[in-house]
């Protein structure tokens, strides 16, 4: 048990370092979009399916309470919360459909559309994240393993180094939450 317990902290330092060797200059290009887009009166719209539709929602959480300072809430949307919506779309149209049905109700040019996706292949959100290209909306994609289809369609792709879905969504919420702090910084011109 200690040594699985060490091999598993140790796995995801390694490859927490290694996303960030490998996306450092993209990962400020993102903090910077996200924080002129909020600055501008757009908002992000975060989705994925399973644990990243838990991510999704914690993060839109954090922008719209607040992360690590007492500041007037940013408008973020969790696309995977509302039951009815999701049901009706599925149960009407496709499951495919679930998130860009919502990006074209809820989403408008400026705005940002943040896909996640361990396996980087869930269809509807690669849907969600092609619809809201055709609308003039920024799109990232969070994602691991090579980042399957999901980066041939995102215009920013944040790839997780590795194969183990844990290990990609401890990633992905560290990342989550760098964003918040260093967006947080730009809008409300804290000092680091």
């Amino acid at each position: 048990m200690e040594e699985v317990l060490h091999k598993r902290f140790e796995e995801t330092e390694k490859v927490k370092k290694r996303f960030l060797q490998e996306n450092h200059p993209q990962l400020i290009d993102i903090i910077k979009l996200i924080a002129d887009a909020l600055e501008n009166g757009s908002k992000l719209l975060l989705f994925g399916n399973g644990g990243s539709a838990a991510e999704a929602q914690h993060l839109a959480a954090e922008f719209v309470n607040r992360f690590s300072m007492d500041r007037p809430p940013l408008p973020a949307i969790a696309l995977s919360t509302d039951s009815s919506i999701l049901t009706s779309i599925g149960n009407d149209y496709s499951f495919s459909e679930v998130f860009s049905k919502q990006i074209v109700a809820l989403g408008k040019e400026g705005d940002i559309a943040i896909g996640i996706s361990t396996s980087g292949n869930s269809a509807n959100v690669i849907r969600a994240i092609e619809v809201a290209k055709e609308m003039s909306i920024e799109t990232i994609a969070l994602t691991g393993n090579d980042g399957g289809d999901l980066v041939k369609v995102a215009t920013y792709s944040l790839i997780v180094p590795s194969s183990s879905t844990p290990c990609i969504q401890e990633v992905h919420m560290a990342v989550g939450h760098i964003l918040c702090e260093m967006v947080e910084a730009q809008i409300f011109k804290m000092a680091y």
